[in-house]
This record gives structure tokens, C-alpha cells and sequence, in this order.
């Protein structure tokens, strides 16, 4: 069994809502990956993003997607990015498939 967390360790994780506005390819990554640029409503607003997804999406096809993101970590510098949110993904058989709400929700909307 993995390290068990408290549940307040849990609750510290901001996991909130965005639409994917724009996604290119990052040709300076190590590993294949996107540049996204997401928006997470007004309270947060738009945040940029490195996530290797490229097994399963073309960019054009991530343009209007809403996922799921940890918005609370630190930016880290990748390459000449800074990646300021987390997008989160199941790391599947064949590459990371995106979590995602199963209907259309306002962008910003908490994990709850």
C-alpha cells in the first residue's frame, strides 16, 4: 500500500475547472508535450501550462476541452516556459489520457 495522507493534506490541493484555449506543440520539452494556455474563470484567469499528452491529442483537438488542473503548486521552468498549473491525467497503458468533467461546468469550478 502507498504512504497514507490525512485528508487535510488532501484539501490543500486547489483542483479547479478550465477550458483549454489554445495548445501547440513545445518543441523544446525533453519529452513530448503541449503548450497550453488555459482559462479558469475569473477568479483565477488564464494560466499557461506544459502537458505531455501528445499519445492520445492533436492540439487542435484540446482547443474548447475543459480538464482538470491543480492551480496551487509553484510555476516551474520548463525550458524557456514557466508551467504555472498542473493538468491532471491517469498515466495509461499507452500514454496520459486527461481528466475531465463529464459535462460542461464554469471554468474555475473546485474538485469538491
Amino acid at each position: 500500500m502507498k504512504d497514507m495522507i490525512a485528508f487535510s493534506d488532501f484539501l490543500k490541493l486547489d483542483i479547479r475547472v478550465g477550458t483549454i484555449l489554445e495548445a501547440e506543440e513545445f518543441e523544446k520539452a525533453k519529452n513530448p508535450a503541449y503548450k497550453l494556455k488555459i482559462d479558469f474563470g475569473d477568479e483565477i484567469g488564464v494560466k499557461k501550462s506544459s502537458a505531455q499528452i501528445t499519445d492520445y491529442y492533436m492540439p487542435q483537438c484540446l482547443v474548447g476541452k475543459q480538464i482538470l488542473a491543480v492551480v496551487n503548486f509553484e510555476p516551474k521552468q520548463i525550458a524557456d516556459f514557466m508551467s504555472e498549473v498542473l493538468v491532471l491525467g491517469t498515466y495509461s497503458e499507452d500514454g496520459v489520457v486527461l481528466i475531465t468533467p463529464d459535462m460542461a461546468v464554469q471554468n474555475g469550478d473546485r474538485l469538491g
